[in-house]
C-alpha cells in the first residue's frame, strides 16, 4: 500500500496582497478616484451610451377600441376632415393632429435625433407636443398611454423616411411618454395588413374607405385653390369650402361598410369570403354614396362669383411628399404667400402618388419576371416559358385593372365637383418624360416623378412655373435637383425652382420666390397681351361681354383649353373670341 504525500501551499510572500482580499478592494478603489481625478485634470469626459432598441409594444386589440382614441395627422386639413369621417364610419374614435408648427420642430429637435430631414422633426414634434398638451389638461401619462394611439405610414428605402418610426419611438421615451403605441401601415404591404384581433383592422374596408376620403380630398381641394384667386369677393371661398367639408364628413362619418346579406351567405358556404370581397367591389364601382353630395357640394361652389379676366401665373407644387402636401410651417406657408404674391396654386393630388406606386410594382414585375425561377429567362420553345409569361401577365393583369378602377374613381369625383380638377398625370408618360434624365427604377422619394413632373406641366401648358418643395438635405431630392439641371438645360422656357425646407430661413425662401415667381408674372401677362391681340379684343370688350353672359362668372362654366396658352385669363379671351365669332 502506497502512500501519497500532500504539499503544503506555499505561504504568501511578504508585501503580496491576495486577489480580493479587503486590501486589493483598497487599491483598486484608490486607482480609479486616480484615473478619475487625471481625467478631470485633462477635461476628459466619460460619457455613458443608452442605445435605442424598438421596445416590445402592447398591441392594440378589439376590445380597446371603444376606450380607445386613433390620432393621425400630417396632410391638408381638407384631407384629414374627410379621413376622419371615414375612420368613424368604420367604429373608431379618431381625432386630427393640428398643424405642425416651428414650434413642434423645435420640440422634435429637441427629443429626437440629430441629422433627421425637417418632416420628421415637425411630425415627431407634433405628436409629442399634442401629447404634452392632453397632460397639461390634466390627464395622466398613464392614462394617455393607455387611451391614445398614433396612426402612420412606414416604408424603406433609401431615404429617412424609413427611420420615421425609431424616431417616433425615440422622442416619446425621451419625452416621458415610453410605452405609447405607434400603429404603422406598410405603403408596399396590400390591403390586409393586420390580425383578426387587431384594434385597427387594416383590411378592404379600411382601404378603401381611406382611399375614398384622400380621392374627395384632393378634388375638393384643387377646386378651391382653382377658385380662390379669382373670387369676386375675399374668403368667399374658404366659407364655401367649410360647409362642403361639413357636408362630405357627415357622408363618411354615416357610411357602413358593405356586407353580405346573412341568408344568401348561408348558402354560399365556404365561397363567402370570396362572395363578399367581389361585393366590395362592386358597390365601390356602381355605387353612389358620395356622388350626389359632391355634386350639391358643385352647385355651392357655382355660387360663388368670379373675374376670370385677372391675369394670374399658374405655379405647380412638386417636390417630396409631405412637403408639397403641408399647408404650414413645415413648407413655409408657401400656399398662402404664393396666392398673396397674386399667383394661382395648382397642388399636387395624393391620387399621384398613388398611381406611382402601383407603377413601380408593375414596372418591378416586369424586370423580376422569370428571375424566380433561374437566373435566366428560358427561350420560348422550353415548356415552362409558357408558364412563366402566364403567371406573370397575370400579376401586371391584376395590377393593370387597379390602375384603372383607381383613375376611374378619381376622375368620377372630378366630373361630380364640375370638371375644374385636372385628371391624373398619366404615369406611363411620366416615365417616358423623365427616365432619359432621372432613372424610373431608381428608388427613394418621389423618384423619377420630380423630373418628369417639371417636363409634363411646362410642355403641356398647364403651369407658367414649377415650385419644387423638399427638405433640407433630402438624399432623393438633391439627385434630382442633379438632374433638373439638365431637364432646364434641354427645355429654355421652363422656369423652375427648387426650394430647400426646414424650421429656419422662411424669409430667404419667400424672397426666392417673389424673383422667379416675378418672371412667370411677367410670362402670363405677355401671354394675355398676345391673347387680345390675337382675339383683335381689347380688356374692356371682354369685360362688356361677360356682363351679358352672366353665367360665365360661374366657377362651373367651362372655358377649353387651347393649345400653347397656359393662364385662365388668356384662354378665357380666346373662348370670347370664339363665341362672339358663334
Amino acid at each position: 500500500m502506497s502512500t501519497q504525500t500532500v504539499k503544503p501551499e506555499p505561504a504568501p510572500a511578504a508585501g503580496l496582497v491576495q486577489i480580493g482580499s479587503p486590501a486589493e478592494d483598497l487599491i483598486q478603489q484608490r486607482i480609479a478616484e486616480e484615473r478619475a481625478r487625471l481625467e478631470r485634470d485633462a477635461g476628459v469626459v466619460k460619457h455613458e451610451y443608452h442605445h435605442f432598441k424598438r421596445p416590445k409594444e402592447r398591441p392594440f386589440t378589439q376590445d380597446q377600441r371603444a376606450t380607445t382614441t386613433l390620432l393621425f395627422g400630417g396632410l391638408t386639413w381638407k384631407h384629414e376632415r374627410l379621413v376622419h369621417g371615414a375612420l368613424e364610419g368604420l367604429g373608431y374614435r379618431a381625432e386630427t393632429m393640428p398643424t405642425p408648427n416651428v414650434r413642434a420642430f423645435q420640440t422634435g429637435k429637441e427629443y429626437g435625433n440629430n441629422g433627421q430631414c425637417n418632416p420628421t422633426y415637425f411630425t415627431v414634434g407634433n405628436l409629442v407636443q399634442f401629447l404634452q398638451g392632453l397632460e397639461e389638461k390634466g390627464i395622466s401619462k398613464q392614462e394617455i398611454i393607455d387611451r391614445y394611439v398614433f396612426f402612420t405610414a412606414g416604408a424603406c428605402g433609401p431615404c429617412r423616411f424609413g427611420m420615421y418610426e425609431s424616431e417616433y419611438r425615440l422622442a416619446l421615451r425621451n419625452s416621458g411618454f415610453e410605452g405609447f403605441r405607434v400603429l404603422l401601415f406598410q405603403q408596399s404591404g396590400g390591403l390586409s395588413q393586420s390580425d383578426a384581433e387587431a384594434g385597427l383592422e387594416m383590411n378592404l374596408d379600411f382601404f378603401l374607405g381611406i382611399l375614398n376620403a384622400l380621392n374627395c380630398g384632393d378634388v375638393l381641394n384643387e377646386v378651391a385653390y382653382a377658385i380662390r384667386p379669382y373670387e369676386a369677393a375675399a374668403g368667399e371661398t374658404d366659407r364655401v369650402l367649410g360647409e362642403a367639408m361639413d357636408q362630405m364628413h357627415e357622408v363618411f362619418r354615416t357610411k357602413r361598410p358593405w356586407k353580405l346579406d346573412g341568408g344568401v351567405a348561408k348558402y354560399l358556404g365556404g365561397f363567402t369570403d370570396t362572395a363578399e370581397y367581389v361585393g366590395k367591389f362592386v358597390n365601390q364601382l356602381k355605387g353612389d354614396d358620395y356622388i350626389p353630395t359632391l355634386e350639391r357640394c358643385r352647385d355651392l361652389f357655382n355660387q360663388v362669383e368670379i373675374d376670370r379676366l385677372r391675369v394670374k401665373p399658374i405655379v405647380k407644387i412638386t417636390g417630396e411628399f409631405w412637403a408639397q402636401t403641408t399647408e404650414g410651417d413645415g413648407n413655409f406657408n408657401m400656399f398662402a404667400f404664393l396666392q398673396r404674391e397674386g399667383a394661382q396654386v395648382l397642388v399636387e393630388p395624393i391620387g399621384t402618388w398613388i398611381m406611382y406606386m402601383l407603377h413601380q410594382v408593375v414596372q418591378k414585375y416586369r424586370d423580376l419576371k422569370g428571375l424566380e425561377e433561374g437566373a435566366v429567362l428560358p427561350p420560348v420553345w422550353k415548356p415552362g416559358r409558357m408558364k412563366i409569361e402566364w403567371r406573370s401577365r397575370q400579376k401586371i393583369a391584376r395590377l393593370k385593372l387597379a390602375e384603372a378602377i383607381f383613375k376611374n374613381e378619381y376622375h368620377k369625383i372630378v366630373g361630380a365637383l364640375g370638371g375644374i380638377a385636372h385628371h391624373l398625370a398619366d404615369q406611363y408618360e411620366l416615365q417616358r418624360l423623365g427616365h432619359p434624365f432621372y432613372n424610373s427604377r431608381a428608388g427613394g422619394g418621389e423618384g423619377h416623378l420630380e423630373v418628369a413632373k417639371n417636363i409634363y406641366y411646362s410642355n403641356k401648358d398647364l403651369a407658367h412655373m414649377v415650385l419644387s418643395l423638399k427638405p433640407f438635405g433630402c438624399m432623393p431630392s438633391t439627385q434630382s435637383d442633379g438632374a433638373q439641371s439638365a431637364v432646364v438645360s434641354n427645355y429654355k422656357e421652363m422656369i423652375y425652382l427648387p426650394i430647400e425646407t426646414s424650421g429656419e430661413g422662411e424669409i430667404n425662401a419667400h424672397s426666392r420666390v417673389q424673383m422667379a415667381l416675378g418672371e412667370a408674372k411677367n410670362k402670363s401677362k405677355k401671354e394675355f397681351a398676345e391673347a387680345l391681340e390675337r382675339a383683335g379684343l381689347t380688356l374692356e370688350q371682354c369685360r362688356a361681354w361677360v356682363e351679358e353672359h352672366p353665367e360665365a362668372k360661374r366657377p362651373m362654366y367651362h372655358v377649353p383649353h387651347t393649345p400653347g396658352v397656359v393662364g385662365s385669363a388668356a384662354n378665357f379671351v380666346l373662348h370670347i373670341a370664339e363665341k362672339m365669332k358663334a
